[in-house]
């Protein structure tokens, strides 16, 4: 007589061969004091935008019998008005949204990737491209950063050899990449797609808005790029990761053929509202991004006082090395009610820059960490 298998063992052996023993996606969610480990800003819905959101709502509720506009043709047209106040017109059919930009770039992954073909990224960069893609079936290459001196940066040269010798059929790049915070060369975008010939090449601008001066968007080359695509997010800048709304531009076809693969009515229509809501008040919603940069360079200038090794970001986080044991500090900031990132990188840690206060408790803990075994108990 066999013996009967356990659930777990049950669900494993019909669970898709590649994914078996994966682990999925997610940040530790604790309820500390300052919480730093997610790149979401620390600052709430300033109170009129509550109050049209709230009104928003209750304008749709009643409908919620019906489907949303499949199309969502308003928000569409208000993100590409946003988009276009950079001073690169952006048509609405240009525009494409999702629950969250994790939602875009699976739709991009499902309608250009899936089983027998390849995706290449630079890592480290965003964990969820590699998840992402290996969840419809591409095979994941781990391209190189690190190739020319500095231990994170991508150059031509590097990115170029990397595409010819894997031919992807997707290419992602992160500018300003995460967890490194380092931003990228429109040299490095434009090689990139001139030697992708059959590829569709991402560039994920999740961070966009917190970018140096100087650092100019991958919006300026889509024209006359058909396979070129900018996703962008809500989450970050606009303080609305709860809304969870996340977009992209490209070429209208490019749009087109994503409607191949999104499910029916995927946005829903409080979704669509509190967007809409959001972007109406786009200044008071990113009025916090210039002091939000001024705390990002704040712990640089504080880690770098303290002997670390923090990188220059031109996103809303700084990932700082010359730590001895990474996991290790990580657990003493958390003792003392900081919590930050883990990203997996040895002798690295990744810290959102929040506010003010929770800037000075966190260089106030790494102070404390960052002492001498024999000094760390001392006041």
């Amino acid at each position: 007589m066999s013996v009967p298998a356990t659930a777990d063992g049950a669900i494993t052996a019909l669970l898709r061969a590649d994914l078996r023993g994966e682990k999925p996606y997610g940040a530790p969610q604790l309820d500390v004091p300052v919480r730093l480990n997610t790149n979401e800003s620390s600052y709430p819905v300033p109170p009129a935008v509550v109050a049209e959101i709230t009104a928003a709502v209750a304008a749709v509720a009643p409908d919620l019998n019906r489907y949303p506009d499949r199309e969502f043709t308003e928000l569409r047209t208000a993100l590409a008005a946003y988009l276009s106040s950079s001073g690169t017109a952006i048509d609405p059919a240009q525009v494409w949204a999702g629950n969250g930009s994790n939602e875009v770039l699976q739709h991009v992954v499902l309608a250009f990737g899936g089983p027998g073909r390849t995706a290449l990224g630079f890592t480290p960069a965003y964990s969820m491209h590699p998840i992402i893609s290996g969840s419809v079936g591409s095979t994941w290459v781990d391209g190189l950063r690190g190739q020319g001196g500095t231990p994170f940066d991508l150059t031509v040269e590097s990115a170029v050899a990397q595409v010819r010798a894997h031919d992807p059929h997707v290419v992602f790049l992160c500018s300003p990449n995460n967890p490194t915070g380092t931003a990228l060369g429109l040299d490095v975008v434009e090689a990139v797609y001139a030697a992708a010939e059959r590829a569709v090449v991402v560039v994920d601008e999740a961070y966009e808005e917190f970018a140096r001066p100087g650092r100019p968007s991958a919006l300026t080359l889509l024209a006359g790029r058909p396979r070129l695509v900018v996703t962008r997010t809500m989450s970050k800048a606009f303080a609305f990761a709860g809304g969870r709304l996340g977009y992209l531009a490209a070429d209208p076809a490019l749009v087109d053929a994503l409607r191949l693969v999104r499910l029916p009515y995927h946005l829903s229509a409080p979704t669509q509202a509190i967007a809409l809501a959001a972007l109406r008040h786009a200044p008071e919603m990113l009025a916090t991004v210039e002091v939000i940069k001024e705390q990002r360079d704040r712990i640089v200038v504080g880690l770098a006082e303290l002997g670390l090794d923090p990188v220059a970001s031109d996103a809303n986080f700084v990932l700082f090395g010359g730590l001895d044991d990474a996991p290790q500090t990580w657990r003493e900031l958390l003792d003392r009610g900081v919590l930050v990132r883990d990203v997996g990188i040895p002798h690295y840690l990744r810290v959102t820059a929040g506010t003010p206060a929770e800037t000075g408790a966190f260089l106030a803990a790494m102070a404390q960490v960052a002492r001498p075994e024999q000094d760390r108990s001392a006041p």
